[in-house]
């Protein structure tokens, strides 16, 4: 569990934005925390939250499998006097176990609904009624419990919010933390601040602190190594961890030959001129490649990509005889996503890590960011003096432009792409969209097509073009880039760039494609 002395849990039944409710809550500076719904109620105490949230998820109360509790809530709230927050599910689980009687809905309510409030309560403190919010079900309270009494309707819900008559113990049957709720954040920050009496402690400054205390007693006079990929994560990581143990950490940056434009360039200039943090640059890239000759296949690449990048890392990481500990970059998403709540999960792809690398060398791990999410690492970097300029860098995955060349890697290949891609990023930035955007990048396609440049007749590659939103790369949406910028980029890369002769872009989202082509 978390080291924030006040923090609320979220129990989570499957919903598919159960870490936006924990982001939502951090937002009002406090940490939250997600755990499985099959929490003991033994364990739930010894975490001591202030609060407890129950998520959505998109199971029915009266399926045979349906995830129920195994405490009663009314125990939790009179017994130890934690507030409840039941979201969606949560609000029909609160209902069900208590007496009440759910159903499916005369009529399914999806999308904007008008709330309207009905006397006074704490959570609804400042939010005008009628106001806006974002339904998503199929079930509805049909009868509260006695003990229970309505706070909000909407036209189709009369228990659109309840709340218990004695106990601090809500529901409600909208989603707060989605951005369609108008006054979804202030419900939320309510329910934590004013009803769970937390205050604003988890700050930047309060995590720097520490994390700081805890890497020093963690580690003690021994020594740690960082793989450094160039990336926002690796980066605040080994800057945090400097900050704690000075000369103690080792990083370590290893050009696979897969790098964007200037990549290891960038990375050797931030850490030896702009942190004075002493960095080893292994140029690693003619052994990437001969590996990769003739691969084709995605997870091959990655594979093969991946354990290279140990054997390489292994053998520098062996010059320092005193290390002992290993630095990963792990984010809070990273970890959740492994607690499945009905079942484990397919793999659509392997990620390429440092991951690997423990069972290899027998580290231990130093994971300083095991309870933040990415706009929180990015955060803690601008507190920690991480220039803005590298914070905003878009996320580049590990196995670099090897899984953006479609088919064979190949030195001209890679060189090719990645100039398309400079030119793409540096009109973004020119148009000012740079910052608007998740991630953008340039694919090459294994298809050649007929053009005419001048007088002559070309043969030659097709370069793609990928733009998306999104908060966490879970999901994301293609950006809708102005024709005028994504035709002034075309013009650049087939005008500059030689080998490419056609530009497509690419207007599909996550799901059903992934982020990245491969």
């Amino acid at each position: 569990m978390s080291t924030a002395t006040e923090h609320v849990l979220i129990l989570d039944f499957g919903s598919q934005v159960t870490q936006l409710i924990a982001r939502r809550i951090r937002e009002c500076g406090v940490y939250a925390e997600i755990v499985p719904y099959s929490i003991s109620l033994d364990a739930l105490l010894d975490a001591s939250p202030r609060g407890v949230v129950l998520s959505g998820g998109p199971s029915s109360v009266y399926d045979s499998d349906a995830p129920l509790l195994s405490f009663r809530i009314e125990e939790l709230a009179d017994t130890y006097g934690i507030p409840v927050l039941g979201i969606c599910y949560g609000l029909q689980l609160i209902a069900h176990q208590s007496g009440g009687r759910v159903v499916p809905a005369n009529r399914r309510e999806y999308g904007r609904a008008d709330l309207w409030i009905d006397g006074d309560d704490l959570l609804f403190a400042g939010v005008p009624s009628p106001t806006a919010v974002w339904m998503s079900h199929g079930d509805a309270v049909a009868d509260l419990p006695v003990e229970y009494h309505a706070i909000a309707h909407t036209e189709s819900a009369p228990f659109a919010a309840v709340r218990h008559r004695q106990l601090p113990i809500r529901g409600v049957q909208f989603h707060p933390e989605v951005h369609h709720t108008e006054y979804g954040v202030r419900m939320l920050e309510n329910f934590v601040r004013r009803i769970c009496s937390c205050s604003a402690q988890w700050t930047p400054a309060q995590f720097i602190a520490t994390t700081i205390e805890d890497i020093q007693r963690q580690v003690g006079l021994r020594g740690v190594v960082c793989a450094l990929s160039g990336g926002v994560d690796s980066t605040v990581a080994a800057v945090l961890v400097h900050r704690a143990i000075g000369e103690q950490l080792h990083c370590i940056h290893v050009d696979t030959g897969l790098m964007r434009a200037g990549e290891s360039e960038t990375i050797e200039r931030l850490f030896r001129q702009h942190f004075d943090i002493p960095l080893t640059v292994v140029n690693a890239s003619a052994l990437f490649l001969e590996r990769l000759r003739g691969v084709t296949d995605p997870e091959q690449k990655r594979k093969i990509i991946g354990h290279t990048f140990i054997e390489v890392f292994e053998h520098h990481a062996e010059h320092f005889a005193d290390v002992a500990f290993l630095v990963q970059g792990t984010l809070y998403p990273d970890v959740i996503e492994s607690q499945s709540v009905k079942g484990p999960s397919a793999t659509i792809k392997s990620h390429h890590n440092v991951g690997g690398l423990p069972d290899v060398m027998q580290l231990e791990l130093v994971e300083p960011f095991r309870e933040l999410f990415k706009d929180e690492v990015r955060a803690v970097g601008r507190a920690l003096g991480v220039p803005e300029w590298f914070i905003e860098r878009h996320p580049f995955p590990g196995p670099g432009l090897a899984i953006r060349i479609v088919g064979d890697v190949t030195p001209e290949r890679l060189t090719i792409l990645r100039h398309a891609d400079e030119i793409f990023i540096e009109e973004l930035h020119s148009a000012g969209l740079y910052t608007s955007i998740w991630q953008a990048f340039a694919v090459l396609v294994p298809v050649h097509t007929v053009g005419v440049m001048g007088d002559s007749r070309t043969y030659e590659h097709v370069c793609v073009l990928r733009a998306v939103t999104s908060t966490d790369g879970m999901t994301a949406d293609w950006y809708p880039l102005p024709h005028q910028v994504l035709g002034r980029i075309a013009s650049r890369i087939t005008n500059e760039v030689r080998g490419i002769n056609r530009v497509c872009y690419d207007v599909t989202s996550k799901p059903p494609a992934t982020i990245e082509w491969e």
